[in-house]
């Protein structure tokens, strides 16, 4: 089953059976938290079983939760990847960190996430302690990118020691050491009914996953602050044509920028529109025209009503 291509209805699964549950049933919410670029993005998608989380080389890609739903007999489990943390007096880093906050009061399980392929300093296993210290669930360490020449298996035993919770390694990339992971989960979650349709891949609407292919699309094509700098609505969603027609607004901060993401003559615009389309594809199971446009936001990252206007958190605390 494809997901419906109502852009305002949750995001449906692609699996072709219904799941016969045994009595009793556990479902929950999984927090997957951690330091930027330590791969949980990339764990998130090996999870659920679908590539719905911006994966890039880059970091601090992720900039709100995203949730995926994993249903299996008897279990269901809504992984939510949250953004790496952050400090800085900045808005929108402030808004990063409310989103991670946010989800840490509604997990009923919870992962950190730390890479094994460098070295963690003592300030960063500081910050990790600091938050899952004020974790009130059953929680675990995933060491990640087990699969890299400088991953080191001693990190693994050292992430236990240090944060206190059992640890696993792991590869999300090619979703090696995740059993173990996912049997302690299961076990840790409370007894219940499920909290979705079983078929159900996402609760997010599709037209918040295209928002986000597009804007993995920008991160994999420009580099420096352009990344940074844009944020994606979709203004229009015709999901009864085909084939199926979006128009989407890339905002950026300046004018220069502008320039950089259409490119001469057009030219980098209609790259992103062709790398964007076909990941939309792939998730729509359905054909897409896709209508990209690039507009001038001044320093929209800066601004209350410009995270309100994307769906960005607005921290509450005092600037």
């Amino acid at each position: 089953m494809h997901p419906s291509t109502d852009s305002d209805r949750p995001a449906g699964a692609r699996r072709s059976r219904r799941v016969e549950a045994a009595e009793p049933t556990r479902a929950g919410h999984v927090l997957l938290a951690g330091l930027p670029n330590a791969g949980k993005s990339t764990l998130f998608n090996a999870l659920v079983g679908q590539p719905l989380g911006v994966v890039a080389a880059k970091a601090q890609t992720t900039w709100q939760r995203v949730a995926g739903i994993r249903t299996e007999p008897g279990v269901q489990m809504i992984f939510v990847d949250t953004p790496g943390f952050v400090r800085g007096p900045d808005l929108f880093h402030r808004s990063m960190a409310a989103e991670a906050e946010a989800a840490r009061s509604g997990a009923d399980a919870a992962v950190a996430v730390v890479d094994g392929a460098r070295r963690t300093s003592p300030g960063e296993w500081a910050r990790l302690a600091e938050f899952f210290g004020r974790i009130d669930c059953p929680a675990a360490v995933a060491v990640s990118k087990s699969d890299l020449p400088g991953f080191a298996a001693s990190r693994t035993e050292d992430a236990a020691r240090r944060l206190g919770l059992p640890a696993f390694a792991l590869s999300g990339k090619h979703g090696t050491g995740l059993d173990a992971l996912l049997a302690f989960l299961r076990s840790k979650l409370p007894e219940g009914p499920f909290l979705h349709p079983e078929d159900d891949l996402a609760s997010a609407p599709v037209r918040f996953f295209v928002q986000e292919y597009v804007r993995e699309a920008v991160f994999a094509r420009y580099r420096q602050e352009v990344p940074y700098s844009v944020a994606v609505r979709v203004e229009e969603f015709r999901e009864h044509e085909d084939p199926v027609y979006v128009a989407a607004v890339l905002y950026v901060e300046r004018k220069s920028q502008k320039g950089i993401v259409v490119g001469k003559g057009g030219a980098r615009i209609k790259a992103l529109s062709r790398d964007a389309r076909q990941r939309i594809e792939d998730f729509l199971g359905a054909r897409v025209y896709l209508d990209l446009w690039v507009k001038v936001w001044d320093g929209w990252r800066r601004k209350k009503e410009g995270l309100m206007a994307f769906g960005y958190t607005v921290p509450d605390d005092p600037e």
